[in-house]
This record gives C-alpha cells, sequence and structure tokens, in this order.
C-alpha cells in the first residue's frame, strides 16, 4: 500500500585489469602519507637537528668556557671528563655535572 518494493542497485562488473582497485587503495592512503611526510618535516627533522647541534656543542667544551647548566646555574668549565664537567659557580665553589645537562655556550667575559 504505502510502501513500495526496494530494489537492490546492481553493482558495475570488476574489471579484468585490477589497477582501479590498486589506485582506489593508494587513494586511502594518500592523506596518511601525506600527514606523515609533514609530521617529518615540521617535527622530527628540526628535533634531529636541534639534537646534533646540541652534541656538537658538548664535545667542544673546553676548560674555562662559561656555560649555563640545566638549572639556570651560570658558571665556568674548570675540569673536564668524559662524562662529567665541574663546573665553578663561586669562587671556589665547584659542581659537578653531567655534560648533557649544559644548556648554553655563554661569550666569553659574560659571567664575571
Amino acid at each position: 500500500m504505502f510502501i513500495s518494493e526496494a530494489r537492490a542497485q546492481t553493482a558495475p562488473a570488476p574489471t579484468a585489469g585490477g589497477s582501479e582497485s590498486f589506485l582506489g587503495s593508494l587513494g586511502s592512503m594518500l592523506p596518511l602519507i601525506l600527514m606523515f611526510v609533514v609530521l617529518y618535516f615540521v617535527m622530527i627533522r628540526p628535533q634531529m637537528k636541534r639534537q646534533k647541534e646540541h652534541k656538537a656543542m658538548v664535545e667542544a667544551l673546553a676548560k674555562g668556557d662559561e656555560v649555563v647548566i640545566g638549572g639556570g646555574l651560570l658558571g665556568r668549565v674548570a675540569k673536564l671528563n668524559d662524562n662529567y664537567l665541574h663546573v665553578e659557580v663561586a669562587q671556589g665553589v665547584e659542581v659537578q655535572v653531567q655534560r648533557g645537562a649544559v644548556v648554553q655556550v655563554l661569550p666569553k667575559g659574560t659571567y664575571k
């Protein structure tokens, strides 16, 4: 009466080549691939560059360099070991810190 008969739509017959299904799956993966590429250039690559610069800075430390260490302490490098530094923060006061704790190397004459 009020309800008409439902008829199923006929699906197009699959093609023998199969290249459309490959392009269809590639098209659905394209946004994911683009998001990864953008993430790499916006976040991963700059972070790797900063890590490389920090490692070079820490390896180039020498006795007498003026540095800022992790907690914001300023001092002058008094002694160097393979993994640790002795930083003189006041006359006669040395603090032993890991090399990785150095945040910044200051220009000579900044710390007096």
